[in-house]
Order: structure tokens, then sequence, then C-alpha cells
């Protein structure tokens, strides 16, 4: 067994498409329309394009919303992205306007750092430990 598919609830997917590929870095695998509006749309890293795929999924559950944005209010991330080096992408994405809520912090072997991905969620990034 292998995780295959996780997500985030977002906003606005198009917005969310953007932020993740133009900011982020990753590709766009899917996007399929589902309904009227919304889309099945999955990024995947460019590093491991048959890796694991993550969903940007609309928020519209009222228990989704409720959820996700309890979590923000307290400064709880819903995702955690590896990275390897966290200082230098807090720098590059700084560098692109990303807002963080937590600078880059030494937690043991492993150093974190959290932003906004302008869509409603609190995302981690963490080194592991080599």
């Amino acid at each position: 067994m292998r995780i295959h598919l996780t997500s985030v609830f977002v906003d606005d997917q198009a917005k969310a498409l953007r932020f993740y590929t133009e900011i982020l870095g990753f590709v766009k695998k899917n996007d399929v329309p589902v309904g009227e509006t919304d889309r099945w749309l999955t990024v995947v890293s460019p590093e491991e394009p048959d890796g694991t795929e993550l969903l940007l999924e609309p928020v519209g559950h009222p228990a989704a919303r409720a959820y996700r944005d309890a979590l923000v209010e307290d400064g709880i991330p819903l995702a955690q992205f590896a990275v390897d080096d966290v200082r230098a992408e807090y720098e590059r994405l700084r560098g692109l306007g990303v807002r963080f809520t937590q600078e880059p912090l030494e937690m043991g072997p492993v150093t974190t750092a959290v932003f906004d991905d302008t869509c409603g969620n609190l995302i981690q990034l963490a080194t592991r430990p080599q």
C-alpha cells in the first residue's frame, strides 16, 4: 500500500493552479471538468511525475471549510512538503511574494517554515535530516 493522492481544499481552483505551478513549481497532472464549475485538478512534483498527486479540491463542503479555517486560525499547517534546504526555499519563495507565518525554525534534526498558499491553507516546508 502507498499514498497515491492527497487533497488541499482551495477557494479558487484557477488561482490555486497558478500558485502551485508558477510559484511552488509543481506540474499539472490532471485537469478534468466535474459538474458545472469544478475540476479534478491535480499537480505533482516535477521530480516525481508518477508520484503522489495533490488534488486542488474545491472547498465546497461546509465541514471542509470549517476544518480548514480552524487549522489556519490556530496556525496549523494542512500539509507538509519536503525540500532539500528550507532556508533556501524560504528565500526563493519570499522573493516571489509568498507570505510566511513561520520563518525557518530548527526543530531538532528538522528545519521547518510555514507559508500561506493564498488559497486558504497553511503549508509547512521541512528538510528531513540527512
